[in-house]
């Protein structure tokens, strides 16, 4: 097989909703956010086995995300759009029964005009600046709003992976200045808002990396692994070099395994100065620059030539490998890219 092999267990997911879930009352709802195609793991396959786990209420970037979601999920669990209600999205939108999370009085007021009476959420500022009615937006506006009956109001916290962060105490007073009083079930944290405790929970969480095994949830099951192929092995001199710019000379005679996989397939170039495949438990250092199609690695200290090594894998995480691109795991898990053989794993 010339294509990686990337193994996603289910039952992993799975667990880290269920251990989530488990962070908050029985009263609060565990939501799921499945966006950016399942964070890069297939949206379909993620959203059944988290519907299975227990949720019932999905959350997408787009419309066209959730058009897949539902797809996958057949008619009533929720499907909630955190882009909102985009200009040519209403048809889709009603056709769906998506839920868009309106973030602007545009949006408000498209919504009103074109699909009054149907379902949709409200998204507020909190803080970040990203997305959502600022304060003053909303009390100037929330009268006419509130008439749409919206059945969510939430917001999103900027530094819930940094617990002592002063933000996360200032996003929680203005959310509740902002809503408290209203009678209308209110959100505000994804996974490491769940973490921070209760305070923050309010009547929804809406976790996302957790789920698949990312920090801030040191607890996380691993999710994901991947397998790279060895495509072919030589020896290399000393003083020969590997791969583009000669960036790696050998400074003994050396063995080079050449592993079918690059950034193409969303491995990033970044990981060059740093990174190790696997050989079971055995590391081995990477030679030379990550290039579109191929890696090089040092294989020296291997008793027998091996036929694949793991990027992700126990030993290095999604995160360990972000480390060493200086990015986090979000993008490791969004960037993997199609051409691997996706492997379903539905046993712990």
């Amino acid at each position: 097989m010339g294509n990686g092999t990337l193994t996603i267990n289910l039952a992993a997911l799975a667990e880290n909703w269920s251990a989530l879930d488990r962070h908050s009352a029985a009263s609060v709802e565990t939501g799921a956010v499945v966006k950016a195609n399942g964070y890069g793991l297939g949206s379909a396959r993620a959203a059944k086995t988290l519907a299975q786990a227990g949720a019932r209420r999905f959350f997408v970037a787009t419309a066209e995300e959730g058009a897949a979601v539902r797809g996958a999920l057949g008619s009533g669990p929720e499907i909630c759009v955190f882009g909102g209600h985009m200009r040519g999205d209403t048809e889709m939108i009603h056709d769906l029964q998506l839920v868009p999370m309106l973030n602007s009085i545009a949006q408000i007021t498209r919504h009103a005009e074109s699909l009054p009476g149907h379902p949709c959420g409200i998204q507020l500022d909190s803080g970040m600046n990203r997305l959502g009615l600022e304060a003053a937006e909303w009390s100037a506006i929330a009268e006419i709003a509130l008439q749409l009956s919206p059945q969510l109001i939430m917001s999103h916290l900027a530094c819930a992976d940094e617990p002592d962060h002063p933000a996360n105490a200032a996003q929680l007073a203005q959310f509740k200045s902002m809503t408290d009083g209203l009678s209308i079930p209110r959100s505000l944290s994804a996974t490491g808002g769940i973490l921070l405790g209760p305070e923050f929970h309010f009547d929804l969480t809406r976790p996302g990396i957790g789920l698949y095994g990312g920090l801030p949830f040191v607890d996380a099951k691993r999710v994901v692994g991947l397998s790279l192929p060895v495509i072919q092995i030589r020896d290399v001199a000393a003083g020969e070099s590997v791969g583009y710019g000669y960036s790696w000379p050998a400074k003994a005679p050396s063995r080079i395994a050449t592993l079918s996989g690059g950034y193409a397939d969303g491995i990033l170039r970044a990981i060059s100065a740093g990174a190790q495949l696997y050989d079971g438990d055995i590391p081995c250092p990477l030679a030379g620059r990550v290039s579109m199609d191929l890696l090089t690695v040092d294989v020296t200290h291997l008793p027998e030539a091996p036929d694949s090594l793991d990027l992700l894998c126990d030993h290095q995480t999604m995160d360990a490998l972000a480390d060493c691109a200086g990015t986090i795991g979000y993008e490791i898990l969004t960037s993997l890219g199609p051409r691997y053989t996706r492997r379903f794993v539905e046993t712990p």
